[in-house]
């Protein structure tokens, strides 16, 4: 399938101009992210729709970010639109060891639906211990959230299959399952398949803590539609992450980054994230999500 809405002459309009616009852009919300926690800012960025490395290369390049130096993990994938997800590492912090797609096979279920998104499956040193990381990005609710449903839920299962054969081997591993799930912390495919819980106290030896729960049941979110708020934007970690007595890394606490920049002030869209496009209007916004971290500290370190 043939995706030409963003070019110059497609739908869209998307200009030279309006790339490096967008590209300063993340550029500038990427380089402030975590930056209250860490002077390096983010160590890993788990990034969506992306249409190529080459995209990837040249945000990494722009001036707010270039310092850190940061490395790319991408594999093309055969997603319909031709989108992809990656992974941006600082090297200063993360050693590359192995990056894998697994594939999500959507015509078990519908011949006629398109390709989805890989899962991107990185695993690689992180301060001296090893990490296993999940990027996701879930088939969309196109069609209707409940009609929809078993594409994510499928999607789920994948990254779940991976996961439990790594608990098997170490129920300590450490592992981090990210991305934009098009579903919410209590929706079927993150608490039944996954099996994601958002009390630590439930979270068994091997199994994942979704510290989004609580923030998705106050109304708080990284997205909106008809002014109810949705939190498909999620970092899920496993029990190894959760002594804080531990030698190595801990979990501290879970963020969603949003600045007064980011939030459209005016319109239908007021008080939403400040998106890129209305329509097929570049409005010179961020994204229509605000984007999510985790902090993590060492004993002894703050």
């Amino acid at each position: 399938m043939e995706d030409e809405e963003f070019t110059a002459e497609g739908s869209n309009h998307y200009t030279d101009e309006v790339y490096r616009d967008k590209l300063g852009k993340l550029s500038q919300v990427i380089s402030e992210m975590g930056t209250d926690d860490s002077p390096d800012g983010v160590a890993l960025l788990g990034v969506a729709e992306i249409e190529n490395r080459n995209v990837l290369e040249d945000l990494v390049k722009m001036p707010a970010l270039q310092e850190r130096n940061y490395q790319i993990a991408h594999i093309d994938g055969k997603d319909e639109r031709g989108i992809d997800v990656g992974l941006l590492y600082n090297p200063k912090h993360f050693t590359l060891k192995n990056a894998a797609s697994l594939y999500v096979p959507t015509e078990t279920i519908d011949t006629a639906y398109g390709r989805t998104r890989d899962v991107l499956f990185v695993t690689g040193e992180l301060l001296g211990e090893i990490v296993h990381v999940f990027v996701n990005h879930w088939p969309s609710r196109r069609g209707g959230e409940e009609a929809s449903r078993p594409f994510r839920a499928l999607a789920a299962s994948i990254s779940k299959q991976k996961i439990d054969s790594l608990v098997k081997i170490n129920l300590n591993v450490k592992i981090i399952v990210m991305g934009d799930l098009n579903d919410d912390p209590v929706d079927a495919s993150v608490t039944k398949i996954l099996g994601a819980k958002g009390n630590v106290e439930e979270v068994k030896a091997g199994g994942l803590y979704n510290p989004w729960v609580t923030l998705y049941k106050k109304g708080i979110g990284t997205l909106a539609y008809k002014d109810s708020w949705n939190l498909f934007d999620q970092i899920m970690i496993s029990s190894g992450w959760l002594d804080e007595n531990q030698n190595g890394y801990f979990f501290k606490e879970a963020e969603i980054f949003k600045r007064d920049y980011m939030i459209q002030k005016t319109g239908k869209y007021k008080g939403y994230p400040k998106r890129a496009y209305n329509g097929k209007i570049y409005a010179g916004g961020y994204s229509d999500h605000f984007p999510t971290y985790i902090v993590l500290l060492k004993a002894g370190r703050e």
